[in-house]
């Protein structure tokens, strides 16, 4: 079976579970032909990155001329088929007010199409329902096999009708959200009729990569924050519990792990709040270098506003660490409250500090038995080979489907 991951940026430091699903699925003997829009701008510090993408066929990098020459071979080969696509492309664009982007998006198809046609690709599979998905459904439009995609939240759910969210579920062999949250968001959207080929597939971990937990540290409460920095993240509620929260416990410690375009807002906050001394700031780090955090930590905190179901919390939770997190999306689903972790509203700071407070007074062998009890129910539910297995499972029934 030879599969074309269709991405956009790729691949990411925040995306290492794409990666982790493309070589499961390679070692089941998938061939993978990765499809990239674009390289990342940001630093890959991660070997792992670095390695996939090597790998990587960028489309952008093919420059102008040859994404229009690949365009006019489509017309020319199937003039009707071009047109139609050229027409749902403009009426994509139309939901938008962004029909120039989907022109270029026509464009990628294109060459998508025709690299697809020459290596074989039996199926294309897209990640977020953006743009990707729509180089995808394109793509199929002007004669490339069908595709799949998978959604992970918060921003497909954030505007579903721009990114006409619903047709594209229509249109697709099946799709896949990554929790039953994610599922029950796709039906809003599609007709009843595609609801059966709406999957679930969760994201998944390396169980071997997570040894038996490390002890849990002496002396006071240590947190980690993981994940870019961005809004939606809700880091700045973070800082404001925290410093609500010291008043009462002084030595709590919190490292954020990750970057992004909010780092500036978050250095003045933690310098407004007086928290030089209780906050670390570590960049991104490679997957081994947030292991190692996790291992320093108490606990993971996740005070975010939106998600999909966050990788890190899965992380944490393999590392035998319990989670502190807000009630948005998929994350309930992983954190039970008082077994493998605890709750809050998203942005209430107060409820967050005093969670904090509560938490820094727990002796060290509660962290470890619930950081046990979290280690089994990730590992039961999200062991990347298992979930693999059923993807590839889809992909073969789907392929299978439109070839009798």
């Amino acid at each position: 079976m030879k599969i074309a991951y269709v991405l956009n940026t790729y691949p990411q430091p925040s995306q290492s579970f794409i990666r982790r699903e493309i070589q499961a699925l390679e070692r089941r003997g998938i061939t993978v032909v990765r499809l990239a829009m674009r390289a990342t701008d940001q630093a890959l510090v991660d070997p792992g990155d670095q390695a996939e993408a090597a790998q990587c066929h960028y489309v952008l990098a093919a420059g102008a001329a040859r994404l229009v020459f690949a365009l006019l071979a489509c017309g020319l080969r199937a003039p009707l088929s071009g047109w139609r696509a050229f027409l749902l492309a403009m009426r994509l664009g139309r939901a938008q007010s962004k029909r120039l982007r989907h022109l270029i998006y026509l464009l990628e198809a294109a060459y998508v199409t025709r690299v697809t046609a020459r290596v074989g690709c039996a199926h294309l599979h897209a990640h977020f329902g953006t743009n990707a998905t729509t180089v995808a459904l394109l793509a199929n439009a002007l004669g490339a096999p069908g595709y799949s995609f998978t959604t992970h939240g918060p921003e497909e759910f954030d505007a579903p009708h721009a990114l006409s969210l619903g047709e594209k579920v229509d249109r697709a062999r099946f799709a896949v959200a990554i929790s039953s949250f994610g599922r029950s968001q796709l039906s809003r959207w599609a007709a009843y009729g595609a609801w059966p080929r709406i999957k679930i597939v969760h994201c998944g971990i390396e169980p071997a990569r997570f040894s038996a937990p490390a002890p849990v540290p002496e002396g006071p409460l240590r947190l980690v924050a993981i994940g870019r920095f961005v809004e939606q993240k809700g880091l700045m509620v973070l800082i404001q519990a925290l410093a609500l929260a010291v008043r009462a416990v002084p030595d709590i410690h919190v490292s954020l792990v990750g970057d992004g375009e909010m780092r500036a807002d978050l250095e003045t906050a933690i310098k407004a709040h007086g928290l030089y001394e209780n906050v670390t700031l570590t960049g991104w780090l490679s997957e081994a270098g947030v292991r190692t955090a996790l291992v320093e930590s108490h606990a993971l905190v996740l005070p975010s506003f939106a998600e999909g179901l966050p990788m890190v919390v899965m992380e944490a939770m393999a590392s035998g660490r319990p989670v502190l997190a807000t009630y948005v999306a998929g994350t309930p689903e992983l954190v039970v409250p008082d077994e493998t972790g605890w709750m809050v509203p998203a942005g209430d700071a107060q409820a967050l500090a005093d969670l904090m407070v509560e938490v820094a007074a727990l002796p060290r062998t509660q962290f470890e038995e619930m950081g046990q009890k979290a280690r089994s129910r990730v590992l039961e539910r999200h062991d990347i080979d298992r979930e693999a297995e059923k993807l590839a499972q889809h992909f073969a029934d789907a392929i299978a489907e439109n070839t009798e």
